[in-house]
This record gives structure tokens, C-alpha cells and sequence, in this order.
């Protein structure tokens, strides 16, 4: 087999080039129906969820205290510095994938499969924590509407003395069912389920701001010092992971070039402001200590006499949790049909419906392990998990816009970031202090990952690969 040209083994790139014209190819073609607005509220479905309604009250009970709203905000600097990074290269190249294709292009096929490995492990982990989260609002909704009460053998995991997390499974056969409908569906519900999210978050400041009692603000402020501050942040940085798969979208937006860049900026800039704004409120209306519990935002309300507020929060947060799995699961599934297009993976995995042009057998395999996730692992567990694979994905994307800008400086880049060599170190150096917060037991769950991914790559992908297999060489000869 002939190798593409400037084809090095393991480091061999894609051509920007060659994942514009893959696009292209009829059986590979996705339908381009989404505009900035749309894809905003992508970026606002997929990001805003577990992180501010679930894990807050985790993240101060045991690590920050008060605190935890400088946690949320240094996750943001960290996230808005690499949000730029993507947004470059999603102007570079408008192509399903993510972060796994700008990794293909700068840094080389070996790196590309890392992430791409790499990125389908988060989205998936993120969307199972979500359903673990939408699971337990579920049943507050339940017991506070009509006074049922579910076993816990069948609506806890196994971690918190249950058998299987009923709740959590039914949230993401919700989601599958309309992901398969198609993307245009997609974006009607995300829309709707995204407004819903923002009316609990609005609600919850508009009335949790009169019942801040600042003492709960200073016994004390960082109970747990620097270090407890910066593990809430490794912790609650799973609040702004998501939005890096909405590039993954790209093939689906009328306008890439355009509409990305205002998406991205724009989305993660409003949840960083959500973010602050709602742990402190959440840690002014009840002490610290009291708040590790897996629906805060309704708890609160409830603590404060408002159940009604509770029960309504109840209801918006279980539609807009479905907006975060929809938004999550649909990058993972993109990226695991962007894989198997390029020949990393089998081309069953590539395979898309004749009529509503969706990855259908991609959606499939994404499914079912976010089930079996959501339905047998606890909450903690799974967004430490997410939270290692998207910090690994923004410190090689940052990386890859470095080396782009070394190694092709002349190519055409409709968005480019500002003071890349200022802003593109934060975005590492950040990155990379947050996975050092972590737990040693993620890292070990995390090796063991990579090392299954690598297995197959060497004893799959690498051989057939449509880098290394001379396929764009054939087609260019067919011309």
C-alpha cells in the first residue's frame, strides 16, 4: 500500500485538504441545517448541566466551602483561554471531529487516535454523570409532586446501595431516541430544553438572592486552604467540559466559518458568568456543609421554605439535563464516526442513514455504554473520569494551535487568537494544574483506557488508515 504523501508512520497529518474533501463524499454527508443561534444553544445545552446543578454542593461540602465560586471562575479562565484555540481551528478546518481532527492535522495520526480515544471516553463519561444527575432530580421530582418513592435497589447505583439506576438509564433512552430523529430535531429540542436550564438558573438567582445570609459566606470562606479551592476546581471544571464537541457539529452548520466563533466565545463567556453568580448564591442561601446532596439548587429553595420553588426547579432542571446528554452524547457520537471515516476504526462505524443523515451505528455504540455507565457507576466517579479526558483534549488542541501557527502560518484562518503566546500557556499550564488535582485512582481508570485504545490502533488503525493506505493518492489519480 502507498502512503500519502509526507506520510510518516505514526506522525503521519491529514491534510486540511483531505478532511474537507472526506466531508464531501456523498455516503459521508451530513445535512447542514444549523445557524449561530442554534449552535449557541448547543454550546449552552451541552455545557451547562451536571457542573452547576449537581456538582456545586459536592465540590463545597467536601473541598472548597464558599470558595468553590473562585473554583468555578478559574475553571473559566482556563476554559475561555482554550475555547479560542478551538474556535482557530474550527475556522481552519469546518469538519465533524473536534479536537481528534485539529490534533490529526498539527501534531500527527498517533495523537489524533490518543484524542480521539480520548474525547469519545469524555463525552460519554459526561453523559452518563448527566443521567446519574437527571436520575436523582427525577426522583426529588417524584417524591415532592406525588409522594413516590422508588426503591433504591432500582434508582441508585451500586456505590450508594442500590442495584441499577433505573432513573438514569430511562434520561438517555429519552436522548437516543431523538438523537436517531436527526439533527434538525435535535436542535428543536435542545432549544427548548436549553431555555428551560436558563429559566431554572434566572429563577434560582432571582429569588435565592434574598435569602444570602453572609455568615455562610465566612465559617469559613476556604475551609480547606489553596489546595481545596484548586481540587474543587479539577472538580467542577466538569461544569464547562461539552462545548469542545460542539465543533464536532461543524458539518452540520450552515456557516462554520462564521457561526463558530460567535457560538463558542459567546456560550462559554455566559456560562462562566452563570457559574459564578449561582455557587455563590447556592453557598449564601445554606452552609457549606450541608450541601452535598445531588440536586443543590432544588435543596436549597427547599431549605429556605420555598418547596414549590424546589419542585419547579425540579422540572426545568430535568429538561434541561436531557439538553446537556443530547449535546454530549451527539459529539461523542461524531467523533466516533469521524474515526471510522478515516479508516481508524472499521467503516461500519462510519455509516450513515440514507434519509435523516445521521451516524446511526456510532449513536448506537455511544448509547449503550452511556447506559451501562449511567446505570452501575456513581456520580463522583464518572465526572472524574470526564473531567481527565477533557482536560487531555484542551491541552493538545492548545498545543496543536502552536504548532499550526509555527508549522503553517501562511493558511487562511478566519478567527485567530489573540496573543497566542500568552493566552495558549494558560490554556495549558491550566489545564494541566487541574488534572495534577485529581485523584490518583482517575489516573490509574484513565492509563487503563489509553492502553485498550492504543491495542486497537496498533492492531487496527494504523494498517487502515486512509492516511497511510494511499487512499487520497487513488483518488487524486482517478481525477
Amino acid at each position: 500500500m502507498v502512503e500519502s504523501s509526507g506520510a510518516k508512520g505514526v506522525l503521519r497529518k491529514k491534510l486540511p485538504e483531505h478532511a474537507m474533501e472526506l466531508a464531501q463524499e456523498e455516503k459521508y454527508r451530513l445535512k447542514r441545517e444549523l445557524g449561530w443561534f442554534e449552535l449557541m444553544l448547543f454550546v449552552l445545552g451541552a455545557t451547562i448541566g451536571a457542573g452547576i446543578f449537581v456538582l456545586p454542593g459536592v465540590a463545597a461540602a467536601k473541598f472548597a466551602g464558599p470558595a468553590i465560586m473562585i473554583s468555578y471562575a478559574l475553571g473559566g479562565i482556563v476554559t475561555i483561554a482554550v475555547a479560542l484555540a478551538y474556535t482557530e481551528f474550527a475556522s481552519m478546518v469546518p469538519v465533524a471531529g473536534s479536537a481528534y481532527t485539529y490534533s490529526y492535522v498539527a501534531l500527527g495520526e498517533i495523537f489524533a487516535w490518543i484524542v480521539g480515544w480520548d474525547l469519545i471516553f469524555e463525552f460519554t463519561m459526561i453523559a452518563s454523570t448527566v443521567a446519574v444527575g437527571w436520575g436523582g432530580y427525577f426522583n426529588s421530582f417524584l417524591e415532592t409532586v406525588f409522594g413516590i418513592t422508588l426503591p433504591q435497589a432500582i434508582s441508585h447505583d451500586i456505590t450508594h446501595g442500590g442495584i441499577v439506576n433505573l432513573p438514569a438509564i430511562l434520561g438517555l433512552l429519552i436522548v437516543a431516541w431523538i438523537a436517531l430523529t436527526g439533527i434538525r430535531a435535535s436542535g428543536i429540542a435542545n432549544a427548548l430544553f436549553t431555555t428551560a436550564k436558563v429559566f431554572a438558573i434566572l429563577f434560582v438567582l432571582t429569588v435565592g438572592v434574598f435569602h444570602i445570609k453572609l455568615e455562610n459566606w465566612t465559617t469559613p470562606f476556604a475551609p480547606y486552604g489553596l489546595a481545596g479551592i484548586m481540587t474543587g476546581a479539577a472538580l467542577t471544571f466538569f461544569a464547562y467540559t461539552g462545548f469542545d464537541g460542539i465543533t464536532s457539529l461543524l458539518e452540520e452548520v450552515k456557516r462554520p466559518e462564521r457561526d463558530i466563533p460567535i457560538a463558542l466565545i459567546g456560550g462559554i463567556s455566559l456560562c462562566a458568568l452563570f457559574y459564578v453568580a449561582m455557587s455563590a448564591v447556592i453557598t449564601g442561601m445554606v452552609h457549606w456543609t450541608k450541601l452535598d446532596v445531588p440536586n443543590p439548587a432544588a435543596f436549597v429553595l427547599m431549605q429556605v421554605g420555598i418547596p414549590w420553588g424546589g419542585a419547579l426547579i425540579s422540572i426545568s432542571v430535568l429538561f434541561g439535563l436531557i439538553a446537556t446528554m443530547l449535546g454530549n452524547s451527539l459529539s461523542a457520537s461524531r467523533i466516533l464516526f469521524a474515526m471510522g471515516r478515516d479508516g481508524l476504526l472499521p467503516e461500519w462505524f462510519a455509516f450513515v442513514h440514507p434519509t435523516r443523515r445521521v451516524p446511526r451505528n456510532a449513536a448506537y455504540v455511544i448509547y449503550t455504554a452511556a447506559i451501562i455507565f449511567a446505570g452501575f457507576l456513581s456520580i463522583s466517579e464518572l465526572a472524574e473520569l470526564a473531567n481527565i479526558g477533557g482536560l487531555t483534549a484542551f491541552t493538545l488542541v492548545t498545543i496543536s494551535v502552536m504548532v499550526m501557527r509555527y508549522t503553517d502560518p501562511e493558511r487562511k484562518r478566519i478567527f485567530k487568537v489573540p496573543a497566542i503566546w500568552v493566552i495558549g500557556p494558560i490554556g495549558i499550564i491550566g489545564s494541566l494544574a487541574l488534572i495534577a488535582s485529581l485523584p490518583v485512582v482517575t489516573f490509574i481508570r484513565f492509563t487503563v483506557w489509553l492502553i485498550i485504545g492504543l491495542i486497537i490502533y496498533f492492531s487496527y488503525g494504523y494498517k487502515h488508515s486512509k492516511e497511510g493506505t494511499g487512499y487520497y493518492i487513488g483518488k487524486e489519480n482517478q481525477k
